[in-house]
């Protein structure tokens, strides 16, 4: 079995292909150069060029190695249409962002931030306790990611409500579909987590339009984007915590990564900023994961998490 692997620069190259060769040792790994056109089986990639996957038709699959495909599907035609294309369903993320999710909601909740600008005062005073039934929490996106998010929160007993292109059926969680579905869901959400995939119809989808249909609660709504920079209009988030809409929010992508040092999100101190660490691609777990999608590939079997490039995820 052949192999052709490609990671960007700085991207633990002689550790992912160590690793891969442990889990898969009979099989010939290599890593693509400009001009490698020698046959293979299966490419193991993440952002890979164009030229890598132009005209490969004798691939069996290729595996993206994240749970986001939005970067590989740009590159459009060059990905052969013969050739399934197929995701990791987790890689170890799903309890990372869980546990990020988490962490901010909470933070808002219970005020922390509210606290830490007191306690940078010598101010030693309460504040009144807030109400979990006008807490409700709106995630945008109930696939792998997002269902385990909304597991973790579920815990807590915050009101649930999730919404998904098609329909979708979790305990506990109220469940919106489709464009009829959108505002009632925003309509019935103080909290947005966004954990969409980023294709042409999500892409803008956290506007100023629908920032205002969130419930404003005695603070205002807020925002966690754990999903992709392209799905939020950068613009009118501002505006909206300026404004006093949106009270904060936690960012971990952007629109442009890294984050410039000059963008106005570091000057406003209600937007909390982290470098897309919510939930990192874990070696191990994705590895393993991989070489059982090709066992069972090569035994003629289904995988999961193969891509429908229609629906860009």
């Amino acid at each position: 079995m052949k192999l052709l692997f490609y990671v960007p620069p700085g991207s633990g190259l002689e550790s992912w292909m160590a690793d891969f060769s442990t889990a898969l040792p009979k099989a010939d790994i290599r890593f693509w150069q400009e001009g490698d056109n020698a046959p293979a089986d299966y490419a193991l990639v993440w952002r890979p060029p164009a030229a890598m996957l132009r005209g490969r038709s004798d691939l069996k699959a290729i595996f993206n190695l994240g749970a986001g495909v939005d970067a590989i599907l740009q590159l459009g035609d060059a990905i052969p249409a013969s050739v399934p294309l197929i995701r990791i369903d987790d890689g170890g993320m799903a309890i990372q962002m869980a546990e990020y999710v988490t962490h901010a909601v909470l933070g808002y909740f219970r005020r922390f931030d509210k606290y830490r600008e007191q306690a940078a005062r010598g101010e030693w005073k309460q504040l009144p306790a807030p109400d979990k039934r006008d807490f409700s929490i709106g995630i945008l996106g109930l696939g792998v990611l997002g269902s385990r998010i909304a597991e973790s929160l579920a815990h807590f007993g915050f009101p649930l409500n999730g919404w998904s292109r098609s329909p979708k059926d979790f305990p506990g969680v109220s469940c919106y579909a489709g464009d009829e579905g959108l505002d009632t869901f925003l309509r019935a959400s103080r909290v947005l987590v966004c954990i969409l995939p980023l294709t042409e119809s999500t892409r803008g989808i956290v506007n100023r339009q629908n920032l205002q249909k969130l419930q404003k609660g005695e603070d205002g709504a807020y925002l966690v984007n754990v999903a992709r920079g392209g799905h939020v209009v950068e613009g009118d988030l501002l505006a909206a915590v300026r404004e006093g809409q949106i009270a904060g929010a936690t960012l971990d992508v952007f629109e442009h990564e890294p984050l410039a040092p000059d963008h106005p999100f570091w000057q406003e101190p209600r937007i909390s900023i982290t470098p897309h660490v919510s939930a990192l691609s874990l070696h191990q777990d994705t590895i393993l994961q991989i070489r059982d999608k090709i066992h069972a590939l090569e035994q003629g079997d289904s995988v999961n998490g193969v891509v429908d490039r229609s629906k860009g995820y």
